[in-house]
This record gives structure tokens, C-alpha cells and sequence, in this order.
């Protein structure tokens, strides 16, 4: 039953009990005041029957008897409606309970004790359905609380590396250990580009996390980004023995970005370059999807991703790979990007496999624009 029934049943309760008693004792208390009128008629006024007529005193044993008569109902009624009105702070008392709970358990949360929940969730009322919303905040709250946790340890971790490297070399370099030759110098500045890239990766992730990743749409020819994008990725894919080839059916048109989709394409063809072996293959493909979206996929014939590891594909610096490789300079945010920026936009991204081939990942986007509009980029 609904505690808005419940109240009102309350409530009711208490005003007919209290109708009851004023109900049962009233015939009584009011049958006692006739008789004790009737009485003072007969004997005219006097006691015991003293002196014939109507006296003096009739009219002030009347009044005394509607006095008491009244006052009599009024204790009743009283008496019955404080009972009532107890029996009605009991139950009252227990439906205010499960609220209590929730309060404390409120409280434990604001005090960071996020493992804690209502115990009123198995309810069928408003509170049970309030205490499944505040349990699944909670839930969200601790899943967060650890992702954020996790979050900057892993930016630790990326970070620390490529300064161990370049601290190493550069110490190196002034001991004497190494000379001073261009390999050691490029050494160092491979890896502060790295940092620069990781700083860059992490400033895209937490604008879009804030809602406010800058984005500049235009009308842009899908088809044709995806080609340029090939283009200049086609060098990297042929050293490493990988052909990379374009697809898409009336190269559709999207109001975008063009530098932020580059981005995350890239980042996607990328990914693919370093998971796909050599002599295999990536596609890049571009179709208008029903009704107002277009379709952006990246396929390869790498050994495609492992059904544990699709849910965690986005996920920041999340590997598949348990020895976090950098070597090849990614920053482990690459897909994470891709799901900010494809977000920001109003659209949606997915990971599985394709049939009889490697990874599949799609980008869908909103032909027009949508509403993750961000505000021009801020100047540096």
C-alpha cells in the first residue's frame, strides 16, 4: 500500500475512533441529562419533592444539567480523541521509521561512508522507491569515487614513466655515461612529447567529463574526412605492412567538427595500426543510419577484442594487454577521447567484432546539431 494511503487511513482512523466513542457514550450521557430534567420538572424545582409548582431553582437545575451533560461529552470526547490520537502517533511512528533509515544512512554518505545503503529498497511504497533512487546515487557515487581513485593513479603511472626516462637520460648524458649524440636527445624528446601528448589526452577527457569540450561545427563531407584521414595515416599503415582502405555509400553529411572528429578517428585508426599484424588490413567506413545520424566504423583483421574487454574499451588508460606497453607512444587514453568526443556531440560509440575479421568500432553521429555544443576553445 502506497504511505500516501496510509496517512490518509491514518488519519481517518483517528477521526473515527474518535467519532465512536462520542457515538457509543453520547446516548447515555445525554439520557442521563433528560432523566435528571424530567425528575427536576416533577418536583418542581425542589428537592425531594418539596412544595407544589414550578420554584425558583427549576431554571438553574436545568442549566446545571446541560452544564454537565456538556461537559461530560467533551471529556469524552477528548478522552477518545487522545487515545485515537496516540494510536495514531504509534503508527505513525512506524511508518516515519523507514525514513529515519534513510536519513542515517543519508548522513553516513555525506560523511564519505559510500558503501552504505537505505535497507528500504525491498519497499513497495514511495519510500521503498525512494530508497532504491538514493541506493542506485550511491551506487554511483562509490563506482565513481573509484574511478577516480583509479583514475589518478593511473595518471601517476602514465606520467611517471616517461619522466623516469628522460630524468635517466638526461642524468646519463651530464655523468658521462652516455654522449652527447642525437639518439639520446631524440630519446628525451620522444618522451616529452609523449608527456605533452598524455597533458593534451587528459585536458580533452576532463573538458568533455565537464561538459564543456569546445566544439566548432561545420558541414562536413563524412566520405571525404575519412579519406584525409587515411591519407595521412597511410605512411605509418605501410611501414607497417598494413593497407588501409575507405568506404562509404553517398559520402554522407554531418553538421561536426572536423578537427575534433578528426581526432577521435585517428585515434581509432591508430589503435588499429597497433593491434592489426602485418599484412593486415583496416577500414574505414562512412553510411547515412536512419533517421537522422551517420555511421562511422573502423574495421581491421587484428585479432579483434576479447568479450571481457568490451565493456572496458573506453575506459581510461584501460589495457587489454596487462604489461601497459607505451613504447609506442600512445597515452592510453586514445578510446577514452573517442567516446568524449564523439559524446560532446550527441552521439554514440560502440565496440565488438566484426564477422570473420578483427575489431569493429562504430561512431554514430547526429546529422544536425545536437546537444553537446560547447563553447569556442579558450585561448591557451
Amino acid at each position: 500500500m502506497s504511505l500516501r494511503l496510509r496517512l490518509a487511513g491514518a488519519l481517518a482512523l483517528v477521526a473515527l475512533l474518535t467519532a465512536v466513542a462520542v457515538a457509543i457514550t453520547a446516548p447515555a450521557i445525554v439520557g442521563h441529562g433528560f432523566a435528571a430534567m424530567e425528575a427536576d420538572s416533577a418536583t418542581g424545582g425542589t428537592p425531594h419533592g418539596q412544595g407544589p409548582g414550578p420554584g425558583p431553582m427549576a431554571g438553574l437545575h436545568t442549566q446545571q444539567v446541560q452544564a454537565d451533560t456538556t461537559n461530560m461529552l467533551i471529556a469524552v470526547a477528548a478522552i477518545a480523541a487522545g487515545a485515537a490520537s496516540l494510536l495514531g502517533f504509534v503508527l505513525a511512528t512506524r511508518m516515519v521509521r523507514p525514513l529515519a533509515r534513510l536519513e542515517h544512512a543519508a548522513a553516513a554518505v555525506a560523511r564519505g561512508e559510500l558503501d552504505v545503503r537505505s535497507g528500504v529498497g525491498s519497499r513497495s511504497d514511495e519510500i521503498g522507491s525512494l530508497g532504491r533512487s538514493f541506493d542506485a546515487m550511491a551506487d554511483d557515487l562509490q563506482a565513481t569515487e573509484v574511478a577516480r581513485r583509479r583514475f589518478f593513479q593511473d595518471a601517476a603511472h602514465e606520467l611517471k614513466t616517461p619522466l623516469a626516462v628522460i630524468d635517466a637520460t638526461t642524468s646519463a648524458v651530464l655523468d658521462g655515461v652516455y654522449g652527447h649524440d642525437d639518439r639520446h636527445l631524440q630519446t628525451i624528446r620522444e618522451q616529452s612529447r609523449l608527456l605533452a601528448r598524455i597533458v593534451d589526452d587528459l585536458r580533452t577527457v576532463s573538458l568533455a567529463d565537464a561538459g564543456v569540450l569546445p566544439l566548432r561545427r561545420e558541414t562536413v563531407q563524412i566520405g571525404a574526412l575519412l579519406a584525409s584521414i587515411a591519407r595521412d595515416l597511410e605512411a605509418r599503415a605501410t611501414g607497417a605492412g598494413i593497407a588501409i582502405e575507405v568506404r562509404h555509400g553517398g559520402n554522407p553529411v554531418a553538421l561536426v567538427d572536423p578537427d575534433r572528429v578528426r581526432q577521435g578517428v585517428v585515434a581509432l585508426v591508430d589503435n588499429a595500426i597497433r593491434h592489426t599484424p602485418n599484412g593486415g588490413w583496416i577500414r574505414l567506413e562512412a553510411a547515412p543510419k536512419a533517421p537522422d545520424a551517420v555511421q562511422i566504423a573502423v574495421v581491421d583483421s587484428g585479432p579483434g577484442i576479447a568479450a571481457v574487454d568490451v565493456p572496458h574499451v573506453f575506459e581510461r588508460f584501460y589495457q587489454a594487454d596487462p604489461a601497459r606497453d607505451r613504447s609506442t607512444g600512445s597515452s592510453g587514453l586514445g578510446l577514452a577521447i573517442v567516446r568524449a568526443v564523439v559524446e560532446a556531440h550527441g552521439g554514440h560509440v560502440r565496440a565488438g567484432n566484426e564477422a570473420g575479421a578483427g575489431a569493429r568500432i562504430e561512431i554514430e553521429l547526429p546529422v544536425a546539431s545536437g546537444p553537446g555544443d560547447g563553447p569556442a576553445d579558450p585561448p591557451a
